[in-house]
């Protein structure tokens, strides 16, 4: 005979199920605590739950579950909702020692180490759904733990070679872009894994990196990783979601040896940020970060536009807070050398900024000034942009070139214009 329906749920405000309450309190400690009072009644009650784990599909799993008898497959898929939904319905032992569904997807956890990388990724995705319930929260450190030592290990190759190929986990991006990205990753031993990973919401991936720094991942490949999320974070994402992004991934940048840091990738998250409005605190943060790198820069990297249309051609005042950085602010200690390889940068971009009509006397002194003489073996780059400057700007004011000249070795610039 078949069960009658004699209660109402709904769940989530997104669905009503009618279902018999005498089935579910025979599993559910919830429904039979709800239902004591209510013994013998033969009203159709109705019951409604605001937050239920997975929301109707998780409240129509669990009603399966005690329609089939305390049946029910537990996968890495579904796991994590079988255990926070029993835990919610409390199908446990303090219910029925026969039927406790949250010992049994326990039991089922402590297996993680031999599951595939797939079946990692799989639990991993659907767990970051329910956070942050307590519950869920522990067992997802326990699975991140579990795939990040996977990252560990000395592997020559994807273990799960067609997961990027077929899985909804990377980003929208046109296929061509894609495809290449794809292409790229999946060719190399040590960036396979990037693809799998884009799933991961923007408020866990700080937890995901505190993990993998802990296990000692090698942070260049954070890193990477750091500036592939951010790409493909960015791509279609609404404006406030991207500077959240950009935040994230910036201050997580800040955590990592400055060895590990690529001068030329921090540029790129320039370019990516610099039309958001991320803080003050993120901007300077970054601008840090690429000064502690400038000894590794190209003068192609500082030839950045201004952003402001009235000013000169290029963003000079970017370029004299970048070298403040370096020297500042980015190392707690500069070699000579690396002295050497910031002056002749800034030699070769004076001359390429010397042209520039709109440059001001007063931000090309300060370019000048940016770096000691000390720091030169010759100063005949800097004489020929300042003649060069000089020419172009042929109508400044005697106070104005003094400026200059006193910007320079003011000895040898006065002996060559004698």
């Amino acid at each position: 005979m078949e069960a009658r329906c004699d209660l109402e749920v709904e769940v989530n405000g997104e669905a009503t199920f009618m279902v018999n309450k005498k089935i579910l309190a025979s599993f559910s400690g919830r429904f039979s605590k709800l239902f004591t009072k209510l013994t013998g009644s033969t009203r159709k009650l109705k019951v409604i739950f605001h937050d239920f784990p997975g929301g109707p599909y998780g409240f129509e799993l669990m009603s399966r579950y005690c329609y089939n008898n305390g049946s029910i497959t537990i996968t890495p898929s579904n796991v994590f909702l079988i255990h926070s939904a029993a835990h919610f319905m409390e199908i446990g032992k303090d219910c029925s020692a026969t039927f406790d569904l949250v010992e049994q997807t326990e039991n089922f956890l402590d297996g993680i180490s031999n599951w595939s990388w797939s079946e990692l990724v799989v639990a991993l995705k659907h767990s970051q759904d329910l956070l942050p319930a307590q519950d869920v929260s522990i067992l997802f450190e326990k699975i991140l733990d579990c795939l990040v030592g996977r990252l560990g290990l000395p592997i020559i190759t994807s273990p799960y070679t067609t997961f990027s190929e077929n899985s909804s986990f990377h980003c929208s991006c046109d296929t061509r872009s894609t495809d290449s990205r794809r292409n790229y990753y999946s060719a190399s031993p040590t960036t396979w894994w990037f693809e799998d990973l884009l799933f991961l919401k923007v408020d866990l991936i700080e937890k995901v990196i505190h993990t993998m720094t802990s296990q000692r991942l090698d942070q260049a490949m954070i890193y990477k990783f750091l500036i592939f999320y951010l790409k493909a974070g960015l791509y279609n994402a609404a404006t406030a979601d991207k500077c959240k992004i950009s935040e994230i991934v910036i201050s997580l940048l800040s955590l990592l040896d400055r060895s590990s840091l690529s001068c030329k990738g921090l540029f790129e998250v320039h370019r990516l940020v610099s039309s958001l409005r991320i803080s003050e605190q993120h901007r300077v943060m970054l601008e840090s970060l690429i000064g502690s790198r400038l000894d590794q820069a190209t003068v192609n990297h500082l030839l950045i536009t201004s952003p402001c249309e009235k000013e000169q051609m290029f963003d000079v005042n970017l370029v004299l807070r970048l070298v403040e950085a370096f020297i500042f602010d980015g190392n707690s200690w500069i070699s000579f050398g690396q002295l050497k390889k910031v002056a002749s940068l800034m030699d070769s971009y004076l001359f390429e900024v010397a042209p520039d009509l709109f440059l001001k006397p007063s931000k090309f002194a300060a370019l000048v000034s940016a770096i000691p003489d000390s720091a030169r073996r010759s100063n005949d780059r800097i004489y020929q942009a300042v003649d060069i400057y000089l020419e172009v700007h042929a109508r400044l004011s005697e106070a104005e070139r003094m400026s200059i000249c006193s910007a320079t070795n003011q000895n040898g610039f006065h002996s060559r214009q004698n």
